[in-house]
């Protein structure tokens, strides 16, 4: 059972979660099977026994019975969730300290059902299922009013001797709680908003356009590019034109110009970083503050290159090795 709890000088919450001992998510051998091969892994067509039933899948025979084969991509509750759907919230106190239970939920998207499917290789269809899952799972858990955000982040690449670290996947977490992160970023925008009537995001937009240094990719409806004041090398942000500030108000359209960007801009990184290992985020509106008009939802991708130094862990102060500028110039070829 995972806790909640929340630091008192700074007002951010912190999850205790003991289910997950470190020690036991390592790397082994068991009966000479590695835990990397497909023998093992859950995410794999034939063992759909060794997963939590199905929330969602998609696959192209109509006739699937739920739980068996023939899938093109899977949605299934976390095995070791960090967050119970169960459980109900109860804010209590301890002394000057607040602490709730760990409600939630956590779920998984197994993306794809090839085990050793690189992301930078995956096909259109891989990037646009993948998009089009983790929209309907956001959809269908803001209906639950226990919730008050939802955090949805995809890894790749090779994050270390993980059991089912190889086969694609991305996670879906409901929150109980607004992250304190999110509430600043909401709180910069909206001061931004009160002082010039406009949205922040969308002037970051229109200003990159103009000076166009940091773009690397652009479609339609989306906007890749280095940010001016990047904490990570090579990071990325993909940005929609159109104002929005919830991930799942997307149009289908919409959805598919995001995986085709997504896909544009990692073929980009392939060539640069070869295949360093990266994360996803989705920064998006709180579910409780619908259709915000002075914060708008956009995509972060940080390669995993720099590892954070004492400056960073201890003042918050990023170290960046390389201009956006540089990095954007690598990243256009």
């Amino acid at each position: 059972m995972s806790e909640f709890r929340r630091n008192p000088v700074f007002g951010n919450w912190i999850i205790i979660d003991t289910e997950r001992n470190f020690s036991q998510e390592k790397h082994s051998v068991e009966n000479g099977v590695e835990k990397s091969d497909t023998a093992y892994c859950p995410f794999c067509p034939g063992n759909e026994s060794m997963t939590k039933p199905e929330i969602l899948a998609f696959s192209n025979n109509p006739h699937r019975y739920p739980n068996t084969g023939d899938w093109k991509l899977r949605v299934v509750p976390n095995n070791k969730p960090i967050l119970q759907v169960e459980s109900a919230i109860k804010r209590q106190a301890y002394g000057i300290y607040d602490k709730m239970e760990g409600a939630g939920a956590h779920e998984i998207i197994i993306e794809s059902p090839q085990h050793d499917l690189q992301f930078k290789n995956a096909p259109l269809e891989y990037y646009e299922n993948a998009y089009k899952a983790a929209i309907s799972r956001v959809r269908d858990l803001r209906n639950d009013i226990r919730f008050e955000h939802i955090f949805y982040m995809k890894k790749y690449g090779s994050h270390g001797n993980y059991p089912i670290g190889s086969h694609p996947h991305s996670q879906i977490i409901a929150l109980p709680i607004v992250p304190k992160q999110v509430n600043e970023e909401l709180d910069g925008a909206l001061r931004y908003f009160n002082y010039k009537e406009r949205c922040v995001f969308c002037d970051i937009i229109l200003q990159e356009i103009d000076d166009g240094i940091r773009i690397i990719a652009e479609n339609e409806s989306f906007i890749a590019l280095c940010p001016y004041a990047s904490r990570y090398p090579f990071e990325v942000r993909i940005m929609p034109k159109t104002h929005k500030s919830d991930f799942d108000l997307i149009s289908d359209a919409e959805m598919s110009a995001l995986a085709n960007i997504t896909k544009t801009v990692q073929t980009k990184y392939s060539l640069v970083l070869d295949d360093c290992p990266g994360t996803i985020l989705v920064h998006t509106a709180p579910l409780k503050k619908r259709n915000l008009s002075y914060y708008h939802w956009y995509l972060e991708i940080i390669p995993e290159i720099a590892v954070l130094g004492n400056i960073d862990k201890g003042t918050g102060l990023f170290v960046n090795p390389i201009f956006p500028e540089d990095a954007a110039k690598h990243l256009k070829g």
